[in-house]
């Protein structure tokens, strides 16, 4: 009993990067413990977050707009709700995790609500030997609720201003 309470003890007392092996599962166990849902490694997001690592490394400089805006960067990926975390000089990503999690915006970033999704990489500086990071995170966007659609008279389609069972009342 002794030693099962001391493993327990242990065990909560682990910070939360020593729990899991993949940095999916890193994130996913730091966002569990803060109401959130698990998040999976997605291919599109791992390779943006991979493209932008590799582009502040052959820099050497950590930004954001490094190799393009975010927002251009991530337009391709559909109607989705994103952030990027970034960071430099960490050679493991329980490290880079750790230093995120201790800042406020990067934290937000990690505990997006609904988030699924997610793209992790790192790329070293051949300049520097600098170790850069880059994670993408994605939310579906939320989707206004189908608006009921009927037709007119004249048979032009327009939105219903009220709907009753089928019957569908527009203001033209």
């Amino acid at each position: 009993m002794l030693a099962v309470s001391i493993g327990l003890l242990f065990g909560f007392c682990l910070p939360v990067t020593a729990l899991a092996a993949t940095p999916a599962d890193l994130i996913s166990n730091y966002r569990l413990q803060h109401g959130e849902g698990k998040v999976s490694i997605d291919a599109v997001l791992n390779r943006i977050a991979r493209e932008q690592a590799e582009a502040m490394a052959a820099k050497d400089e950590l930004g954001h707009d490094v190799l393009g805006p975010f927002s251009s960067r991530v337009a391709r990926y559909g109607p989705t709700r994103t952030a990027e975390n970034i960071a430099y000089g960490y050679d493991t990503f329980p490290k880079t995790l750790d230093q995120w999690i201790e800042s406020s915006g990067h934290r937000s970033n990690l505990l997006m609500h609904g988030a699924s999704r997610i793209g992790i990489a790192s790329a070293k500086s051949p300049k520097s030997g600098r170790t850069y990071w880059a994670m993408v995170i994605a939310a579906p966007e939320n989707k206004p609720k189908h608006t009921k659609r009927g037709k007119d008279s004249d048979g032009a389609t327009r939105p219903c201003r009220l709907s009753l069972n089928d019957l569908c009342l527009s203001d033209h």
